[in-house]
């Protein structure tokens, strides 16, 4: 009987610590799913902003795609490298200027993108074709004026717009009176002024409405007047979606006005920034 008692006491026993087991595994399980639903929340609150915050930016890049693309750009000429694996990405609507010493490789780089000096190596994407396919969307001005001396600059507007395809000379009167010059005058462009030279220059560059324009020099030899004036029509330009690029020597005239200053160094870009002071000594000679 004693035996049969004591059984039955340590059934009971361990019966009872095996319930309070259970008891307490439950409390534990619940304890740790509150837990786990509470760091979840947590973590969720902290994440979807995050989230949120690169789907729009991933977004907005696939909305506002790069318009120019140019990746490891090479040209020699010969043994010379002119443009040394220039890689670089560029928006619509800004407006650029292209600086640095001469050999630079700034003209280059200009004329690369115009279609006219073809890569040793390398790509370039403009609208997602290249230069030549889009050279209707891109306005050049050369150093040299491009211009026939000959010929008033009317005459020279007209015999382009001809090549365009555009009708009338209501565009090239437009052109002419933007950059400050006479479109009745008769004036032979070989009786210009170098500064008028390079205003009419400007004006057959914007001539078909490109949506890109690249200036190589267009404030050399023009007074400081005339070449604000120039300034205050490129940022026209810019505000109207115009995506610019200007190769100058002339840095402080678009101090406060381009975008962005782009520095080249032998054959490569080196820096870019917004504010022209703060890389100024980047520069080997600002005027």
């Amino acid at each position: 009987m004693r035996k049969t008692a004591a059984s039955a006491t340590r059934r009971r026993t361990f019966s009872g610590a095996a319930d309070h087991l259970r008891l307490d595994f439950a409390a534990l399980f619940r304890y740790l799913l509150a837990s786990f639903l509470l760091v979840s929340l947590i973590l969720a609150s902290l994440i979807r902003p995050l989230v949120l915050t690169f789907a729009v930016a991933d977004i907005a890049t696939k909305q506002n795609p790069p318009i120019i693309t140019v990746t490891n750009l090479i040209k020699q000429f010969g043994r010379f490298a002119a443009l040394r694996g220039v890689t670089a990405e560029f928006d619509a609507g800004r407006f650029h200027a292209i600086l640095g010493d001469n050999g630079a490789g700034k003209t280059t780089l200009l004329r690369a993108l115009a279609g006219l000096a073809h890569p040793t190596r390398g790509e370039i994407s403009i609208f997602g074709k290249t230069p030549k396919a889009a050279c209707r969307d891109i306005g050049y001005m050369a150093h040299p004026s491009l211009l026939y001396d000959e010929m008033s600059g009317m005459e020279n507007l007209r015999y382009f717009t001809g090549l365009y395809g555009i009708a009338g000379d209501s565009r090239s009167k437009e052109a002419i009176r933007s950059v400050g010059l006479d479109s009745e005058s008769k004036r032979p462009v070989g009786q210009y002024s170098q500064g008028m030279r390079q205003r009419m220059s400007l004006a057959r560059a914007i001539l078909h409405d490109p949506k890109v324009l690249l200036l190589d020099e267009p404030f050399s030899n023009v007074d400081v007047h005339s070449a604000r004036e120039m300034v205050g029509l490129l940022k026209a330009l810019r505000d109207a979606g115009k995506t610019i690029f200007v190769v100058t020597h002339q840095a402080l005239l678009l101090e406060g006005e381009a975008d962005e200053f782009i520095w080249m160094q032998v054959g490569q870009i080196i820096n870019r920034t917004a504010d022209l002071s703060s890389a100024a000594s980047l520069s080997g000679d600002l005027q």
